[in-house]
């Protein structure tokens, strides 16, 4: 086959792909979908207001060109990788997919070029309040590692937990930040 064809079916498969699932599957969550989220999530890690986990992870790419694998290869990896940047709930329902352009080689890199955050910046965000502590708090967050920006959007487990409530708090997070690990797993099954 030759490469522009290659690329016609390519092409194609894709808008197709999208006609097919894009209002099922290809869309931002609506204001019923956050309102499940939050129930579920509360339910199952008690964290009021939470949409998801926000991590990145490296996918190998076997077949990358030669003359890209500058772009794509990272020290530690020593590997040509593809970054995707996900927000995933507890029933592998990625919420938000992102893949990193060539050179984005960590999570924040991701994270400039990332869409996510759009709504938010353009003031479009639907306000999805909850209230925590008897504070109230109006956009949705999510739970990140330590390498994401202090923000009111992400919530970082502690470093250093001082006290019985914060361990207890940082075990709590890190068993909710299972749910985007494990939807990678899932991912990458062979």
């Amino acid at each position: 086959m030759s490469e522009k064809t290659g690329r016609e079916c390519t092409y194609l498969f894709c808008k197709y792909v999208i006609e097919l699932y894009h209002d099922i599957y290809l869309r931002h969550p609506t204001k019923s979908d956050v309102k499940q989220l939050y129930v579920v999530h509360q339910a199952k890690h008690g964290f009021p207001g939470m949409l998801g986990s926000i991590d990145c992870t490296h996918w190998e790419w076997a077949n990358c060109p030669n003359v890209w694998r500058g772009q794509f290869t990272r020290g530690d990896h020593g590997v040509s990788t593809g970054i995707l940047e996900t927000v995933a709930s507890n029933d592998l329902w990625f919420w938000h997919a992102s893949f990193g352009m060539a050179g984005s080689n960590n999570d924040l890199d991701v994270l400039q070029v990332s869409l996510i955050f759009n709504d938010i910046f353009q003031g479009k965000a639907t306000d999805m309040s909850y209230v925590v502590n008897g504070d109230e708090y109006k956009y949705v967050y999510y739970l990140g590692d330590g390498i994401y920006l202090e923000c009111v959007t992400f919530v970082k487990s502690y470093t250093f937990t001082a006290n019985d409530k914060r361990k207890m708090f940082k075990l709590a997070q890190e068993s909710a930040k299972k749910d985007v690990e494990r939807a990678f797993g899932v991912l990458k099954q062979k």
